[in-house]
């Protein structure tokens, strides 16, 4: 039997969170050119920009406001998040090492007069809400762009704290 303190633990584990929601995290992504995709630095866990990619390719092609749209990016941003903690629990053996989101920098391609950025990446923050917990919330910085890696609509930068 589980008594209530257990449970509540539980529930505030991202692993219990990911099966709890039938989240399937991706296949870490590969760098795609010279770099590494986590440092840690004492208790920081810095990520490499990280995209919308399925193995070598980019799922989403193009900028916000001309080939696709706010709905378009945010999936897009969703699939970026779910790469970085895919990478994240590669990294740390599990997700329930780290103990805050500390920073969430979202880059967005975007044509013409976009404002929408904020809600596309929402399509991050929620996803790592979902995994982490309303109390684990990053600072966020969004921009937007003319143009990133592969053609992609959306590359995440971010940093977290962990037990070391």
């Amino acid at each position: 039997m589980v008594t209530t303190n257990e449970h509540n633990s539980r529930a505030g584990s991202a692993e219990w969170r990911l099966r709890e929601l039938a989240i399937q995290l991706p296949t870490p992504p590969e760098p795609f050119g010279t770099y590494t995709e986590a440092v840690q630095v004492g208790s920081l866990l810095f990520l490499s920009g990280t995209l919308p990619t399925e193995g070598r390719t980019a799922r989403y092609v193009g900028r916000v406001g001309k080939e696709l749209d706010t709905a378009a990016g945010r999936e897009a941003a969703k699939l970026a998040a779910m790469n970085a903690v895919a990478i994240v629990r590669q990294h740390l053996g599990s997700l329930d090492r780290v103990k805050r989101i500390v920073r969430l920098g979202v880059s967005i391609a975007t044509e013409g007069d976009v404002r929408d950025q904020p809600k596309v990446a929402d399509g991050a923050s929620d996803f790592l809400q979902d995994v982490f917990g309303p109390d684990m919330n990053p600072t966020r910085l969004v921009y937007g762009v003319a143009s990133l890696p592969i053609g992609t609509p959306v590359e995440l930068e971010l940093i977290f704290e962990v037990q070391e």
